[in-house]
């Protein structure tokens, strides 16, 4: 997508002007207003580039009609939550989140303006978050449309939708803390767009006076406020991509890579943040939980289900009641899968990562990992590591690859091994290696 990262930056402006999201077929007509791209180019970038979340109509999932789709826009960046509370960050590394005031983004912070600076940063353009906006070809992107994009895309600058508002009769559904509850009253459904009952909704579908003075008190201008619907929706198109992505062969492990690790202090014991930590504590560096109405519950059988997992010629764990790895369903209900961070984005010392391999289907249907040799002892020129270095940086949609004497190319977005010569195709899978309970402990004990 690098050829197309000035027409990608052209479209994230344009949706960010438009409150975040926009129809398709508008945002095409809007983005050739500011640069010439072919319808052709127009699908390529909204269905390749991750900074875009295609929202399908009933009518749309072949994705071939244009103004059944909604565009989200999304990023990874987020705030940098240990340096709002001045606190060190970075400890085990560079730090990939952004150095920046809440209060800046919110545009209220009163200590920028005055004679007395504020000790959080309000410069977009530092060193440090340049280089992760420059990394994220987010480095023209307007202040403004910046901060959009943050607030609809970091969970941690608004606060969530009540539901306990959006549950009974009451005027204040079951809420039980009523005016004094944190959370923002809104109609879920309004939210989600399939509210059935319209102006004549019990549940409100505006910021009412309650919300507003809980916003206010948190800092947020009386513009974003006003905007807060329409963002809420946002945000519920995009928790529900995480939370519903699959490890299919079109999209591989995606919701490992939506939602928050597992927190590789806990594991050894060793976390200084406890109930603060961003990260999930668990006692293995993976954890299996499927949807039980709203609330992930875990599933019975972990370990042997990430045994399962970590074999590419499997689609289900064994058992009655099996986990489908393709559709990611249990039972019909979702599933998902967290994890520790990936191996390749941590010093080697770093214990309990989570080390990805990459496989190959071979001439005689088994899986081989790539860079290990085949049954006829031919290995690939890239090996698990370089492919997931790739996978992760998003730079690239496919890698080119060669064994022996025939060359390929891998493509990340529908998870096949593409022969240049004979168009042929192989499938690809990206499964995590095995690691038992027994050798967590073993371990974290040393």
């Amino acid at each position: 997508m690098s050829a197309y990262w000035r027409e990608i930056l052209q479209a994230t402006s344009v949706l960010c002007s438009g409150r975040g999201a926009m129809q398709l077929l508008q945002l095409y007509r809007k983005l050739l207003q500011r640069c010439d791209i072919t319808e052709e180019e127009f699908r390529h970038i909204m269905e390749g580039c991750s900074r875009f979340l295609l929202v399908r109509g009933p009518a749309g999932d072949d994705g071939r009609r244009l103004e059944d789709c909604m565009v989200v826009a999304q990023t990874s960046l987020r705030l940098c939550r240990s340096y709002g509370r001045e606190e060190p960050c970075g400890g085990d590394g560079v730090c990939e989140q952004l150095h920046l005031c809440k209060f800046f983004i919110y545009g209220t912070c009163r200590f920028g303006k005055g004679r007395k600076p504020c000790k959080f940063s309000h410069d977009v353009r530092s060193d440090h978050n340049y280089r992760l906006l420059r990394d994220c070809t987010l480095h023209e992107l307007r202040e403004d449309d910046l901060f959009l994009l943050l607030l609809q895309n970091d969970p941690a600058l608004l606060p969530e939708v009540c539901l306990h508002y959006n549950k009974g009769s009451g005027p204040q559904g079951c809420c039980t803390f009523q005016n004094a509850c944190t959370k923002v009253h809104l109609c879920q459904h309004f939210i989600q767009g399939d509210c059935m009952f319209g102006p004549k909704c019990k549940r409100q579908h505006a910021i009412d006076e309650h919300s507003r003075r809980l916003l206010e008190e948190r800092g947020l201008s009386g513009d974003i406020i006003h905007d807060l619907p329409s963002i809420y929706r946002n945000i519920h198109h995009l928790t529900t991509a995480a939370a519903t992505a699959s490890p299919s062969e079109n999209v591989p492990d995606a919701q490992t890579d939506n939602i928050d690790h597992i927190c590789l202090h806990f594991i050894r014991n060793s976390c200084k943040f406890h109930n603060e930590c961003r990260r999930v504590h668990f006692y293995l560096p993976y954890k299996w939980e499927v949807l039980d109405g709203n609330t992930w519950t875990d599933l019975q059988y972990m370990e042997d289900i990430e045994r399962d997992f970590c074999n590419p010629s499997k689609t289900q764990s064994s058992g009655d009641w099996p986990v489908d790895f393709l559709t990611m369903t249990h039972k019909s209900r979702c599933v998902r899968r967290l994890s520790t961070v990936s191996s390749v984005t941590k010093p080697p010392h770093y214990m309990l990562t989570t080390v990805w391999l990459w496989y190959y289907k071979g001439d005689q249907g088994t899986w081989v990992e790539y860079g290990e040799p085949d049954d006829k002892n031919r290995t690939t020129s890239v090996t698990s590591r370089t492919l997931e270095e790739a996978y992760l940086s998003a730079r690239t949609p496919e890698v080119n690859v060669v064994k022996g004497q025939r060359e390929y190319v891998i493509s990340f977005k529908d998870m096949y091994q593409r022969n240049l010569k004979h168009n042929t195709k192989r499938k690809v899978r990206r499964r995590p290696r095995f690691v038992s309970v027994a050798e967590v402990k073993k371990q974290v004990a040393q």
